[in-house]
């Protein structure tokens, strides 16, 4: 019977021991003598109000500086529009220290969302609607590549003056661009990157004199391809033959204007290797 009392009593007195910090971990008390008190918040934000990360991050805090949740604290932050990522700490003996990082847009991203400069797909926000943007689209695992396409385009059309107002890639891997004066460009899956520099090299020439502005450029042929100018098509002096899976779409008319709202854009997400 002492042995067992004594087990009891070693139960008891571990029970006492343990009880209170459980209790403060689990900020069932101490929240009240070891308040977080203090909220400092850091980064290069413009977008996200100070009161509502306050709002945001209140109900944390106010377990204490030792039962705070931090990384409930951080997806709570990171859930709000235009937050990029965030890191929430805590330094003794009351202070919540918070670093955000807002979304910085890069491109509309299909119809409602956009690519951040980081390569993130957010939504769009309702403040954004009208803001022009290139418009990339793609499968979302695939952002990196459009990204690098758009940025290698744009350097092969500037030459001639010529804008990409966007990319776009489909379920099937074939690309297609929208330049300026609403310039509509199927390239197709194979050798994107030599089609696109094969017509870049001809373009200057096409856009010279009086002739009426191009409409369409269809790449998908072996050693050419062929423009459309309102009601005329015309092909180069190549002589490939296009593949049989592959088929015309009539564009609208173009639209004529020369004006570019992206001419100093560029992204800061790195490119994956390319051919060219």
């Amino acid at each position: 019977m002492s042995a067992l009392l004594r087990i009891l009593a070693w139960l008891l007195a571990l029970a006492l021991v343990a009880l209170p910090v459980v209790a403060v971990l689990n900020g069932w008390v101490g929240a009240e003598r070891w308040p977080l008190s203090r909220l400092q918040v850091s980064g290069d934000f413009k977008r996200v109000p100070a009161e509502q990360l306050r709002q945001v991050v209140l109900p944390y805090a106010r377990r204490g500086f030792f039962a705070v949740r931090l990384q409930d604290a951080q997806d709570a932050i990171e859930r709000l529009p235009w937050v990029e990522s965030a890191r929430v700490r805590k330094r003794w003996p009351d202070v919540l220290e918070v670093r955000v990082t807002e979304h910085r847009p890069f491109a509309r991203w299909g119809a409602d969302r956009m690519l951040s400069e980081q390569g993130r797909i957010f939504a769009l926000p309702s403040e954004l609607r009208g803001t022009a943007l290139p418009q990339l689209a793609g499968p979302d695992a695939k952002a990196q590549e459009v990204v690098a396409l758009y940025n290698e385009s744009r350097a092969l059309f500037a030459p001639a003056g010529l804008p990409v107002n966007g990319v776009a890639m489909d379920a099937r891997g074939s690309w297609s661009l929208q330049l300026g004066d609403n310039v509509q460009v199927v390239v197709g899956r194979d050798d994107a990157r030599t089609r696109l520099a094969r017509f870049a090299r001809v373009l200057p020439q096409l856009l010279q004199g009086d002739q009426a502005p191009l409409a369409r450029a269809d790449l998908r042929y072996t050693n050419g391809f062929t423009v459309e100018r309102r009601g005329l098509e015309i092909r180069d002096s190549g002589s490939g033959k296009k593949p049989a899976s592959q088929h015309s779409a009539s564009a609208d008319p173009p639209t004529v204007s020369r004006r570019s709202a992206f001419a100093n854009l560029q992204s800061r997400i790195p490119n994956p290797g390319s051919k060219t």
